[in-house]
């Protein structure tokens, strides 16, 4: 009786702990496919370009494309596929620094807001509910006026900008996790907080984060584009896809293939993190829930 009774004790703990990751379906491994291909365009970016990204011919400008270049080139003769590629660095290594920023920031707060509960969870909501009034495109163009323009200075910002929005979800599900029984258990047993919120709470909503981090990676993405499209991150002539796209100048002489190829790719990247994301958090990717969440930032 008693061995019955322990196995019936320990296994729904190990189903908690050892959940299954939600299936991805068709559409999730499709845009995973788009995400990789991204990465290791940037990765890999010296040897998929075809030509440096920063050198030009002036003989060549606005040429259409053809075998050397596969998008033609810009005003000063670039190949406009090279900078599309190496742009891919900067416009990845920004939303990857933004969302690991918010997310070193968000978990230990909300691990310690969901543990100690009280006065402590009281003062950390409040902080992120005033940081939460806050919109993330005014901090970073404040930021911007204060120390610059630059990537530095609108990464650092949009991470603060992004924080309330990773930690207030990550606290909600943590102190899900808090009521748990087996939590209840483990104390009992003398097993410490710290142990508890990293080895059980952390690894039962890694999930949940991993969810939330991808769509924060596509919505930093977009923000921090879209910063750069105003000059106010990523500075010509580097090359990044926000600032491929603010070339008016061809635009209005006829020349958009290096607005478009530069739109779409970051378009196509966004729309492919967003469905891992929903994928990630068992829900089925819509139109409706892509802005609801792009509207709750």
């Amino acid at each position: 009786m008693t061995a019955t009774t322990a196995a019936v004790e320990v296994v729904p703990r190990r189903r908690r702990i050892g959940r299954r990751a939600p299936a991805l379906g068709v559409s999730g491994w499709l845009a995973l496919a788009v995400i990789a291909l991204v990465v290791v365009m940037a990765l890999f970016a010296p040897l998929v370009a075809p030509h440096d990204p920063d050198t030009g011919n002036l003989l060549t400008p606005y040429a259409g494309p053809s075998g050397a270049h596969w998008l033609g080139t810009d005003a000063t003769g670039r190949d406009i596929a090279s900078r599309l590629i190496y742009g891919a660095r900067t416009s990845l290594l920004g939303p990857a620094a933004i969302v690991l920023l918010s997310l070193l920031i968000g978990v230990p707060l909300a691990l310690v807001s969901a543990w100690r509960g009280g006065l402590v969870a009281f003062v950390i909501t409040r902080a992120l509910d005033v940081l939460f009034a806050i919109p993330g495109m005014l901090i970073a163009i404040l930021a911007a006026a204060v120390f610059g323009a630059g990537l530095r200075a609108a990464v650092l910002a949009l991470a603060v900008a992004y924080l309330p929005y990773t930690a207030r979800v990550i606290v909600s599900a943590a102190e899900r996790e808090r009521r748990q029984e087996y939590v209840r258990a483990l104390t009992v047993q003398g097993a410490s907080a710290v142990s508890i919120s990293v080895r059980h709470v952390l690894r039962n909503i890694a999930p949940l984060i991993a969810s939330q981090s991808t769509v924060a990676f596509a919505y930093a993405l977009i923000d921090l584009a879209s910063l750069s499209f105003l000059g106010l991150a990523v500075q010509p002539p580097q090359a990044d896809w926000g600032v491929l796209a603010s070339d008016r100048d061809a635009v209005l002489q006829g020349h958009s293939m290096q607005v478009v190829a530069a739109s779409v790719l970051v378009v196509a990247t966004v729309l492919a993190l967003f469905v891992v994301g929903a994928r990630l958090a068992g829900e089925r990717p819509s139109v409706r829930g892509f802005l609801r969440r792009g509207t709750g930032r």
